[in-house]
């Protein structure tokens, strides 16, 4: 029998991951809540509420049994929504033990304690935080579970667990993961981008243009940058796969959720039209939240992520918004971190 891997939850990124696993010859079984999900999976071998025009791999089996679910596998790999992330961890901590190996693919803050999801999971999990490994990158599940090329990245401070990782996704064909060794940058970037992919879609919807958009991306990496070198991240981890290719990706295509979300505010919706039109979350909006208060904590200036906070949560005008980021004082394109910190990662 075939080594087994566990996948929590059954949404759309769960689900393309368990595709992923599936292909590499292991018995997956996903976790999810929804009885009528479970059945799906199992009789019909389909996700039409995430991902209508997938058929699953026959070795994905689905179970509302927690304990069923966690009985004999060599890995957990956790892509619950940030806000769920605890209660979901909460409710794994009878089943896991130490020589699992724990993924999470997760992006985005908790929003109240600011928290990165690795150190939440540690939290209940009562594992060491060095041990969890992120997997991030471009990449959107609808492709990856069409077998369409795409390339991701592993990263944890335990450079053994990260290549466990690595080997369990790894597919010659389609699936290409590389390793990082920055955990703490590679969390940052796949929740920071978020930021700037709703700014993205927000350009789009008010027709800016390309012009705008180019500067609204360019400039946003830098202060992705800024803030997650003040929080502990390698900055060159912001020009791989989970910085600059997330993005990219994120603040480009209409399988975006975020960037949907945010082409609708610049059209003229309000949050709750566009969070009531959407059946998955926006990570984005939680994480521009969590983001306001990073920046305080952090003293970093965050122009783009204030301006969408205004937005998002003060029913501020996007036309005003983006008039307020062009008429902020002159800069030095430079100025993206403070310079001790770019010396200590360069020393």
């Amino acid at each position: 029998m075939s080594e087994k891997v566990t996948v929590l939850v059954a949404g759309s990124w769960g689900t393309a991951l368990a595709s992923v696993l599936a292909d590499n010859g292991l018995q997956v079984t996903i976790w999810a809540r929804s009885e009528e999900q479970v059945a799906e999976i199992n009789q019909q071998h389909t996700n039409t509420k995430y991902l209508p025009d997938a058929v699953l791999s026959t070795q994905i089996t689905a179970t509302s049994d927690l304990a069923a679910a966690m009985d004999g596998t060599k890995a957990v790999v956790i892509v619950a929504p940030s806000k769920a992330m605890r209660q979901v961890c909460s409710d794994l901590k009878p089943y896991y033990h130490a020589d699992m190996l724990c993924i999470h693919a997760t992006k985005g803050f908790e929003t109240k304690t600011l928290k990165r999801m690795s150190t939440v999971i540690s939290e209940e999990l009562d594992c060491l935080e060095s041990d969890v490994v992120v997997l991030s990158g471009p990449s959107h599940a609808e492709e990856v579970v069409k077998r369409l090329p795409t390339t991701v990245v592993v990263a944890s401070h335990n450079a053994k667990a990260a290549a466990a990782a690595q080997s369990l996704f790894m597919n010659e064909e389609y699936f290409r993961v590389y390793t990082n060794l920055d955990l703490v940058g590679v969390e940052l970037a796949g929740a920071l981008k978020n930021i700037i992919a709703l700014g993205a879609g927000m350009v789009d919807g008010l027709g800016f243009g390309d012009n705008a958009k180019a500067a609204l991306l360019t400039r946003g990496l830098a202060e992705m940058v800024r803030v997650g070198s003040e929080m502990g991240a390698n900055p060159l981890t912001f020009s791989g796969l989970a910085g600059i290719g997330d993005l990219m990706v994120t603040a480009s295509s209409q399988h975006s959720r975020n960037w949907r979300a945010g082409y609708m505010l610049g059209q003229g919706k309000s949050l709750d039209e566009v969070m009531a039109s959407m059946n998955m979350v926006v990570e984005g909006v939680r994480t521009t939240e969590a983001a306001r208060d990073i920046s305080l904590k952090y003293n970093v200036q965050m122009p783009i992520a204030e301006q969408l906070y205004h937005v998002l949560f003060e029913q501020s005008d996007p036309r005003t918004a983006v008039e307020t980021l062009m008429g902020r004082n002159p800069k030095n394109e430079m100025e993206v971190m403070k310079l001790e910190t770019w010396q200590q990662w360069h020393s």
